[in-house]
């Protein structure tokens, strides 16, 4: 059974008949009958940028009015563009969101992110390095502010919980800061 999604093709991109659905492999995908097209429905990179100050509290952004989860609290990410490097796109996105220059070092934790059934993505928190610049929100954020582990405030999305719990359980069994 065929299950729509937003954004779906209802055309072939590349000769404009209109798609069937086929069985192909293990998932029903549009298929072009024309010209053999045949479109997989991949998701979005997105990338975190992880900033703990001196006091290991960790950096976080409000959501603003026009953000998913508005007045809620994540992260700061966002979605890397087509041609852009991940690591690139984590700097721009945390300077975007806060006003912090950043060094993004390695990754620390990969997830799949389901809240938005329109923009399914695979997403990298990288930590950072504070480099410059001013603490200000920015972009789609309306507050800035930096929480301890264990006193975060409300939070936009299960991604970030799980990383948390994940931090917790491994400072609990002296893992380190992260």
């Amino acid at each position: 059974m065929h299950k729509h999604w937003p954004g779906e093709f209802i055309f072939c991109p590349m000769c404009a008949t209109e798609l069937e659905h086929r069985q192909i492999g293990v998932r029903d995908r549009p298929v072009c009958p024309s010209c053999g097209y045949v479109h997989f429905r991949n998701p979005g990179v997105g990338v975190a940028a992880f900033v703990e100050d001196e006091a290991n509290r960790i950096l976080m952004i409000r959501r603003g009015p026009r953000a998913t989860q508005p007045g809620l609290w994540a992260i700061p990410a966002g979605y890397v563009d087509y041609g852009e490097d991940v690591r690139e796109a984590a700097a721009r996105e945390l300077l975007e969101e806060t006003g912090l220059e950043v060094a993004i070092g390695e990754p620390i934790f990969v997830a799949s992110n389901f809240h938005d059934p329109a923009k399914l993505t695979v997403g990298i928190w990288f930590r950072a390095t504070v480099l410059g610049g001013r603490l200000a929100a920015g972009d789609d954020a309306d507050d800035v502010g930096f929480f301890a582990l264990d006193d975060m405030p409300p939070l936009a999305f299960d991604t970030d919980r799980e990383l948390f719990a994940r931090l917790r359980a491994k400072r609990a069994t002296g893992g380190g800061e992260s």
